[in-house]
């Protein structure tokens, strides 16, 4: 007895056929390469990403750091300059002997030179030692008293001289010119102050009678 086989389809089937199911499986394993494919790729260029932000950050904190470095360098050496100055150098001070005869203006001219104010300006009896201050340099002048019982003492105390200012009075009368003349050579042939620059100062220039320099140059005690 014959029998008719009737072809038999999987029920799981439900109507696709084996080539169907086939090119389905091989599609979906593609699509699943591909994910991960893809998820590999993003992965990467995300962690690409990430270095170079986390390089540029630490390229601009090296930055940062030096610039703030600089910074306080030059605070620091501005707040020395202004703050921490070293004293200025110690100016050089020069010993000289101020004569003159009594009258000429030798105490009062020193006295200004100081900054020293006065009411009334005493003759000088012996000696008096001031410190005239100069931008670049100290005046230690010992000033001789210029009366007659004091003239005969000058000579003692000219040791350790570096200068000499002589003092005369530009007003004053024939008489005295002579005498201021005799006074200026004797000095200038002393042994200790013959070889030292001499000052002459001709005060007294704001008195009426007062001889200017060219009638000085031409008349007693330089001419």
């Amino acid at each position: 007895m014959s029998r008719t086989v009737s072809s038999f389809r999987p029920p799981f089937i439900r109507g696709r056929t084996t080539d169907s199911l086939s090119s389905s499986s091989v599609f979906l394993c593609s699509l699943f390469k591909a994910v991960l494919l893809l998820s590999s790729s993003s992965y990467a260029g995300s962690a690409c990403l990430l270095s170079g932000v986390t390089l540029l950050l630490g390229t601009m904190s090296e930055h940062i750091q030096l610039s703030i470095a600089l910074c306080r360098i030059g605070f620091y050496t501005c707040l020395q300059k202004l703050c921490c100055k070293a004293p200025p150098p110690p100016r050089p001070e020069y010993d000289v002997v101020c004569i003159g005869l009594s009258g000429a203006g030798k105490t009062s001219l020193l006295s200004r030179l100081c900054n020293e104010i006065s009411d009334g300006t005493v003759p000088t009896t012996g000696f008096s030692i001031k410190a005239v201050p100069f931008e670049n340099a100290i005046l230690n002048v010992k000033e001789l008293g210029g009366a007659e019982t004091i003239k005969k003492y000058w000579s003692r105390y000219y040791q350790g001289s570096q200068g000499v200012v002589f003092v005369l009075n530009s007003a004053a009368s024939d008489e005295e010119m002579e005498a201021s003349r005799s006074e200026l050579l004797l000095a200038m042939q002393h042994p200790q102050l013959c070889t030292l620059p001499f000052l002459i100062l001709a005060n007294h220039q704001d008195s009426p009678a007062a001889r200017s320099v060219a009638e000085l140059l031409v008349s007693p005690p330089l001419g």
